[in-house]
Order: C-alpha cells, then structure tokens, then sequence
C-alpha cells in the first residue's frame, strides 16, 4: 500500500460519500500504483459509522472503519490511532468536512517523493495558500494568532512551518515516534512537530467551505489549545502556575476588597484563602491534573487532601502574615504576594505527588476531551 488517508470524523455523515468519490479519483493507479486506502477513524455519536460502511461497500478503493466507543484524546488520539493502524508507506491526515480538498493529496505525495521530507504540511499562509474557508474575519485572526504564538514558543522545530495549526500533511510512519505523542484535542500537528526533529517541507493550499454541517470549534477548543501548547512548552508545572496566578490575583483582590469594606485583615485573609483553595482545586482537577484522576483517590479523597494541605498551608502563611505586618510591614497584600509565591512550588509537589499520585495497581487512562474540528 502506497498510501493511507487517515480521516479523523465526528457526526460527519453527509460529507463521507462526497470525500470518498473524490480521493477515488485522486488517488488512481497513476498517482499510486501500489494502491491508497481510505481509513476513518469515526468518534460519532449518530449514524455516521452507517454511513461510512455503506460508501465503502461500493468506493473504488479500500475503505476501513475504526470506530471508537470511548474518544481517548479527542480528534489528536484519533489521528494517532489511525497512525498506529495503517498499512501505507505515507500517512496523509485530513479534515473529513471537505475543507481540505482531496485533489491536494497527490501534490503532498509527489512533494515528498521528490523532497524525502518526513512530513509535508498543507499550508493556508505560505505561497498562494489561503484560508478563506474560515468562518469570519475573527477566525482567521486567531488561526493567525494561535500560529504565531506556537511558532514563537518553538523558534527551532517550527521555523520552517507557517502553518502548524492545520489538520491537514502527510508524514511517514517510520519517522514518527508514536509512544512519545500524548494526544489531547486537536491540534495533533503540533504535537507530532513540537516532541521530535524532523524534516519539515510546506506546500500551499485553499483552505475551503464546508461541504455539509457546522464547524465544531468552540471557546473551550481555544482553551484546551492554549493548555497544549504551554504544556508541550513547559510541562505540567505552566497550567498549574497559570492557575495558581489567577488564584493569586484573586486572592488578593478578596483582601483588599473586604478590607475596603472595613473588614479586618485577618478574617479578610482567611476568606480569601478559602474561596482562592476550592477555586483553584476545581481548575486544576480540570485543566493540569485531569489525566490523572482515574488512578488517584476519588474526587471527595482528592478533595479533601488538598484542601487539608492548602488549608495548613494557608494558616501557616497567615500566622506569618500576621507576625509580620504587626511587627515590620504596614502593606498585607505585598506580605500575602510575597508568601503565595514561596509556597508555590510546594504545593505544586503535594498535588502531584499526593493529590494525584495512582494508587497502587490503579489503571491510569487518558481523558477524554470533546471533539472538534481543526479549524482554528
């Protein structure tokens, strides 16, 4: 097989007849002679699969079917699921809505047999691409922008790549270590390009209309994109600094606003550590620690854990605080600014290696993210 067409869907039926037609007549003989088969990995919730298996009993080339029950690692773990199933020399991923035209797959193909690159990006911002087919001015702008910030979090392994927001490039297998991707949302290009250097080349292309449906890109996609990058970048430590930011500044603003009201510091302090502790619990289990959970204690053990050490920790924090601002300095909020961050790093290990820490014999498994589209 020369060639598979690894094809992520999510409720994508009405576009599946269309997409499979039209890879037919791409990919024939002349293109690859050794044969291409068409692979979608399907997460749907309606009759998509259906669909799929009534078009691959009469597509003019192979049509398999991956359905999964359970979307570990949302559209990312699908990609990396059809990577680890397919038979071809060259793996081509694309959108299965048609907004990656399948005429572009033998210009991939042909760019990689004469470049011997490892992967081979569809590019919407070098050349004559274009990414017209996003919906409205404000998607293009924070396709532009979500590039821009990868490429300035990863200045060596991107600099080749205008667009590593797209879902859509061929890669060969054999350059890819697999184990070494952890897929979450959608952004799988990224991830393949962020853990590993490899030869990178770009061809252009116009990004296109969807040929039936809605986009699926949310808010909530926008947030899980942001948290892959920084995690790519700096770990599980950058979400849970970022949270604990938020938690700070939140703090602080609670203290000086009850004290504003007349509130004395102390009881001010305490409340703006209790509110600032189950917040910052709720964000983390969702945003740093999540594929976690499944091993560690049940949410209430967890829970309590945390809050028990936060709480000490808090109370040691305030007797300080109070020692402090009685004998020296007159400003709590730059004493309490000062504390929180020395305890940083101290709850950051008691989170991770208590909290969350898998229980003896405990099946760890991925999350599972809600799907959507590459798109933005």
């Amino acid at each position: 097989m020369d060639v598979t067409v690894v094809v992520p869907t999510y409720n994508e039926g009405p576009n599946v007849a269309e997409l499979v037609r039209r890879l037919a007549a791409a990919l024939d003989d002349d293109v690859v002679p050794g044969g291409a088969e068409v692979l979608f990995v399907d997460d749907s919730t309606d009759d998509t699969p259906a669909v799929i298996a009534g078009v691959a009993a009469q597509a003019p080339l192979p049509v398999r079917t991956i359905h999964r029950e359970r979307p570990t690692g949302g559209l990312s773990g699908a990609v990396v699921a059809g990577l680890e199933a397919a038979a071809g020399a060259r793996v081509v991923v694309m959108d299965g809505d048609l907004q990656h035209p399948p005429e572009m797959v033998p210009v991939l193909l042909t760019t990689a047999h004469e470049t011997g690159a490892d992967v081979v990006v569809a590019s919407r911002y070098t050349g004559r691409g274009d990414a017209g087919g996003l919906d409205g001015w404000w998607r293009r702008l924070v396709s532009k922008a979500s590039g821009l910030l990868a490429r300035s979090m990863f200045p060596v392994k991107l600099r080749d790549v205008s667009d590593p927001m797209t879902g859509f490039f061929l890669l060969r297998p054999g350059a890819v270590d697999v184990a070494a991707l952890h897929p979450r949302g959608f952004k799988i290009l990224l991830e393949i390009l962020a853990r590993q250097r490899l030869r990178v080349v770009e061809v252009p292309f116009v990004f296109g209309e969807r040929f039936a449906g809605r986009s699926k890109a949310t808010v909530a996609n926008g947030m899980r994109y942001v948290q892959q990058l920084t995690s790519l970048r700096f770990g599980r430590m950058s979400p849970f600094a970022v949270i604990g930011a938020l938690g700070a500044v939140l703090n602080l603003a609670i203290l000086a606003g009850l004290q504003g009201l007349g509130a004395h510091y102390l009881p001010a302090v305490i409340t703006a550590n209790a509110v600032t502790i189950v917040l910052n619990f709720l964000l983390q289990e969702r945003f740093v620690f999540a594929d976690l959970r499944d091993g560690a204690y049940s949410v209430a053990g967890r829970f309590a854990r945390s809050f028990a050490f936060n709480g000490t920790e808090a109370a040691v924090r305030t007797l300080l605080l109070w020692w402090i601002v009685e004998r020296a300095v007159p400003h709590p909020e730059l004493v309490q600014a000062v504390l929180i961050l020395v305890a940083f790093v101290v709850r950051f290990v008691f989170q991770s290696q208590v909290v969350y820490r898998p229980r003896q014999g405990a099946d760890v498994t991925e999350p599972t993210p809600s799907r959507a589209r590459p798109g933005l």
